[in-house]
This record gives C-alpha cells, sequence and structure tokens, in this order.
C-alpha cells in the first residue's frame, strides 16, 4: 500500500550537504536518516554512529562538520543536544535533550542499553553506569555557550507537544528566538518530517541562497467552513502552496477584541501547523499588502485594490479550492 506521506522534494539543498546527529541508542542506520534522503534526493545527507561518550561524540562530531563544512545540520533528542554545541552552522534542533544526565535517571535507563539500529562498528549494547550517566550531565552542561546574535538566527528548536520523554522547550527559548512547537512526540515519522521539519529546512534554504518567493496571501476566512473548521481543501491548497510560495495568512483587525490576535494565531497553528510561523497578519488595509497575490472572496477593507494579483474566490473561475490549486498547479511556482 502507498504511503500518502512519502514525497520527494528535488530542489530543496540540491547540491548541498545536510549532516544528521542521531538520538540516543539509535546510529547513523536510524529510518529518520533513510527519510531525509528520500525527501531530498539531491542533497547529500552524512550520517555517522555517535560514540557512547560524550567527550568523544563532541570530538567527532566537530572533526566531522571540519572535513565536510555541512550547510544544514539536523540533530534529533540528544543529537539535538549535541548540535546545539556546533557552533558556525545552520541548526535545527528536533526535541533536544538538553538534559540528559536527569532524563537517564528520571526514565530508568542505568544498566544494559540495546541499540535500536545496527552500528558500523558491531556493538548492539553498552552499560549506561553512574559514571557514564555522570558524563552526560557534564555534557548537557556545556550547552547554550556564547550564544551571539548571529549565532541565534541559526538555530532552529522544533518541540512535539505530545513528546512524553524530553521537557526543554522553555530552557532553549531563554537562550533562542526561533521556537517552534510541533503536534508529535518523541520520535519523529514522515508527517512530522514533511509537514514540520521541511518546512524550516525550506526556509534555511532560501535564506542561504537568498532566494525570494512570490507571496500568496490567503484570507483566513476563505479557509473556513460555516462551523469555524477549517476546509479539508484550504488545508491541501495551503500545503501545496507552500512548496512553491511564502504563503501568509490575513484576517481583519478588530478594535474591540484584544484577545484576537492570539486566538488567530493559535487557529492557524492547531490546523497548519509550523508553516504558519510569523505568517499571520493582521489588517484592515489589504490596500497595502506588498505580495504577488490575494486569495480572497471579501471585497472589504481594500481588497479590490490589492496591487496584484487577486483570486477571485467565489468567482466563476474559482468557485472552490480545487479550481485554486488547478490554477497554481499551471502556474508551476511563477
Amino acid at each position: 500500500m502507498e504511503n500518502p506521506y512519502i514525497k520527494q522534494y528535488p530542489d530543496l539543498m540540491r547540491g548541498k550537504k545536510v549532516m544528521y546527529v542521531h538520538g540516543f541508542a539509535s546510529s547513523a542506520q536510524s529510518g529518520t536518516v533513510t527519510k531525509l534522503r528520500d525527501f531530498m534526493p539531491n542533497a547529500t545527507v552524512i550520517a555517522n554512529d555517535i560514540p557512547i561518550h560524550p567527550a568523544e561524540a563532541i570530538e567527532m562530531l566537530k572533526h566531522t562538520c571540519e572535513a565536510e563544512q555541512p550547510d544544514l545540520i539536523i540533530g534529533t533528542s540528544m543529537g539535538g543536544m549535541y548540535t546545539e554545541q556546533l557552533h558556525g552552522y545552520d541548526r535545527i534542533l528536533v526535541n533536544p535533550a538538553f538534559q540528559m544526565g536527569e532524563t537517564i535517571l528520571k526514565h530508568g535507563m542505568l544498566g544494559k542499553v540495546v541499540f535500536q539500529n545496527p552500528r558500523q562498528d558491531g556493538i548492539q549494547e553498552f552499560m549506561m553506569t553512574k559514571q557514564l550517566q555522570g558524563e552526560y550531565q557534564e555534557a548537557t552542561e556545556k550547552c547554550f555557550a556564547a550564544i551571539t546574535p548571529e549565532e541565534d538566527k541559526r538555530v532552529w528548536g522544533l518541540f512535539g507537544l505530545e513528546d512524553p520523554t524530553v521537557h526543554t522547550r522553555d530552557l532553549f527559548a531563554g537562550y533562542y528566538n526561533n521556537v517552534l512547537d510541533f503536534h508529535g512526540e518523541h520520535r519523529l515519522n514522515d508527517s512530522i518530517l514533511m509537514h514540520s521539519v521541511i518546512p524550516v529546512i525550506r526556509w534555511i534554504d532560501d535564506q542561504q541562497n537568498k532566494r525570494q518567493r512570490g507571496i500568496v496571501y490567503i484570507s483566513i476566512e476563505e479557509t473556513l467552513e460555516r462551523n469555524g473548521r477549517i476546509l479539508p481543501s484550504a488545508e491541501k491548497g495551503f500545503k501545496l502552496l507552500i512548496e512553491n510560495y511564502d504563503v501568509r495568512l490575513v484576517a481583519a483587525l478588530p478594535t474591540n477584541d484584544r484577545t484576537y490576535a492570539a486566538r488567530m494565531q493559535e487557529w492557524a497553528f492547531e490546523n497548519l501547523g509550523v508553516p504558519t510561523y510569523n505568517r499571520l497578519i493582521l489588517t484592515n488595509r489589504k490596500d497595502l499588502l506588498y505580495g504577488d497575490y490575494l486569495i480572497d472572496g471579501l471585497e472589504s477593507n481594500g481588497s479590490l485594490d490589492f496591487m496584484s494579483a487577486r483570486i477571485d474566490f467565489g468567482s466563476d473561475a474559482f468557485k472552490s479550492w480545487d479550481d485554486i490549486i488547478e490554477y497554481f498547479g499551471r502556474l508551476g511556482g511563477q
């Protein structure tokens, strides 16, 4: 049976190197490495088995960075903790285990640990002793050192709202600004990679290439059913549009409701997730928006005077989101 989440992005990180740093008791042969290679077929995904001892691990990772000069480093769980310490590179930390020493004790990880995936050295298991646990405690204490404004811009933290194992979001947010939540647990799956990690990789790739995508504004009213839920076709259209455009949501700005902005941002995240980060605009002057397209069926708030192409939702040409999807599909990102 075909997996609906498997999709390739041939242009994403094309010709670049992406280094993956795996989590605790995993290896370079984890399923995440395979998926990253599937999703980005024209990027080189580098992954090595991480040594058991933290001091050896961080030394090996820094060595690999110097030799490979990766364009992007992605670290998950324990790998996220190590990745934070690899200064000078664009980095994505997914559920980073910044409290590894405490996590080992809290989750009863002392004793025999069996690797979840095969390793190149053939080792299948190791003993987590109190001494080794102390080494992990010392390793985590080296995080968040010498963070410059430039470093802050290069690090993204992604945190699963249903993660039962690691809870370091607030700790990360005390040092970095790019803090993102996603619906998911500790381990990554295809859906999380595709809908939460890939969009961040795309932002980083665009920034590195100084690529300016066409801007598409979507009036939130055109995504809603009568009961306030998102139209399934609108959700589909949004996910397709973000592959080629910088998509932003637009809502009116009421003058007598101070909680409206927070509620709209919450709605956007709940329905559309990570790609809505910093992309909600509240305005009563749509004619002042600078961009390439506006998808809107309302004629108020300056919509009719939008300076570029206005997609008249509900008209004969664009009766539904299926018509909009077909239209932008023909444009091919233009």
